[in-house]
């Protein structure tokens, strides 16, 4: 008896312990920092009471509203041009032959291994090389280029999904090259393409080190405008104002993740 009832008792593996000790370092800081966004007192270590006072005040904050406009033209803007370039990218270097496919396809996904920094650096030298002035459309024009290569990997990995006998089914059908892709592949591809997109539209709002290298006079971007302001201390409006930033890009995420599993699972039907 007594036997079977060690071998009946459950154990804690370690695996779950690992996991949960995982979980508590990655996102207890995140706790902490929603928890000080409803603080009432104006000092983020001392706790006075529950408040919504400081959600508030962000949307009466000028200065905020303006870095946010500047933020989603930014994105909007970048991920617009990415989702026609990086598709088209994407297509061309899975379906056709060239010489230098494969150098060209090492290239084009540089973007998501170089630093940060280091795109930043590039940029500014060549703006200044060419004596363009740091704008709104510097910025989206650096934004460019890691947009263009996470639109382009989240659709090659559509494709490797999709079976290319459709296409050619279509042409054999007296469709056109550009009909076969407007509406065989296109609707196919419209998953990742979507998925790519919201990818992109987070790491764009979330910026702040390429931007900052970037962004000319009046033209401050969200991350940019937080960082000029915990300069002197972190207050309770950009928890606040964090915490929102936090949930908009993880249900951006969530969101790019359902859509491009869904279209998976069509797929393989």
């Amino acid at each position: 008896m007594n036997i079977s009832s060690r071998r009946n008792k459950p154990r804690v593996s370690w695996q779950a312990v690992f996991s949960l000790i995982i979980f508590i370092f990655m996102y207890l800081p995140i706790g902490v920092l929603a928890f000080y966004s409803f603080n009432q007192s104006a000092y983020s270590a001392k706790w006075e009471g529950f408040t919504l006072k400081w959600y508030r005040y962000l949307f009466q904050d000028e200065s905020i509203l303006l870095a946010l406009k500047n933020s989603l033209i930014v994105a909007c803007s970048a991920v617009g041009i990415a989702a026609i370039f990086g598709t088209l990218m994407a297509v061309g270097l899975a379906r056709y032959r060239f010489p230098g496919r494969s150098l060209y396809r090492g290239i084009s996904y540089l973007p998501l291994i170089i630093p940060d920094i280091a795109i930043a650096v590039a940029t500014l030298v060549f703006l200044a090389a060419f004596a363009i002035t740091p704008s709104l459309w510097t910025i989206i024009a650096a934004h460019l280029v890691f947009c263009l290569a996470y639109v382009a990997l989240v659709v090659s990995s559509r494709l490797n999904n999709i079976d290319p006998h459709l296409e050619e089914a279509a042409l054999d059908l007296g469709a056109t090259p550009v009909q076969a892709f407007m509406k065989v592949l296109l609707p196919q591809l419209m998953p990742g393409i979507i998925a790519g997109c919201l990818l992109a539209f987070v790491l764009s709002l979330d910026d702040f080190i390429i931007a900052s290298f970037t962004a000319g006079g009046g033209s401050s971007t969200l991350p940019m405008e937080i960082f000029s302001r915990i300069r002197m201390g972190v207050k309770p409006d950009i928890n606040a104002l964090s915490v929102i930033l936090i949930v908009v890009s993880a249900i951006a995420a969530l969101i790019a993740e359902l859509i491009r599993s869904a279209g998976g699972v069509r797929s393989n039907e």
